[in-house]
């Protein structure tokens, strides 16, 4: 069995989009289905590429002011799934879950918001920058590198670019751990 994966789908959301344009483009242009949420959508969407949000894979909206969005079974199935493992596929198939091979996702800019002690690292402000979906997405796009890959830092994007332009989508197991090791170093 190949240890290549060729990278067919996308769930991106970032906090921020610097250096993010070009990869969307290089996906786009290789016919990779991109799946985002909220103010990464509308990035996507205002370069003329198509989007389809979360919320159609979900069919759940996002709520709680934007608290709970990709914390879905269909997103983390989609991501989870191990793509050799016939119970696995079967599940995939009856919960009509589709596959994710690449997540590109940053954290909300906590350290950045207490270090500031400004006026907008008050409590409440400073909670909110608290991140659960972007953290669950690393660690499980991270535990699954054997079919996923994981971007979890803008650090990354060039690296990514590297790959997908000069592999064609492509990345190999190795490329991948090291990806997944570089995201369980952002999760800690």
């Amino acid at each position: 069995m190949s240890t290549t994966k060729t990278i067919k789908s996308a769930l991106i959301s970032v906090f921020s989009k610097d250096g993010l344009e070009p990869i969307v483009r290089k996906l786009h242009e290789q016919n990779v289905t991109l799946y985002s949420t909220g103010g990464t959508e509308e990035f996507i969407k205002n370069l003329g590429i198509p989007v389809v949000p979360v919320e159609e894979v979900t069919s759940f909206p996002e709520i709680l002011g934007g608290r709970v969005k990709t914390l879905h079974p269909k997103i983390f199935g989609g991501i989870l799934n191990r793509q050799d493992n016939a119970s696995d596929i079967a599940e995939m198939k009856d919960f009509e879950i589709p596959q994710i091979d690449l997540v590109i996702v940053d954290l909300y800019p906590f350290e950045k918001t207490v270090a500031s002690g400004a006026s907008e690292a008050d409590e409440p402000t400073t909670i909110e920058k608290i991140d659960i979906g972007g953290i669950s997405l690393i660690r499980a796009t991270a535990k699954n590198f054997k079919d996923t890959v994981i971007v979890a830092s803008v650090n990354e994007y060039a690296y990514l670019l590297e790959l997908i332009s000069t592999q064609n989508g492509e990345t190999t197991l190795e490329q991948r751990r090291s990806l997944a090791t570089k995201a369980f170093n952002t999760s800690s």
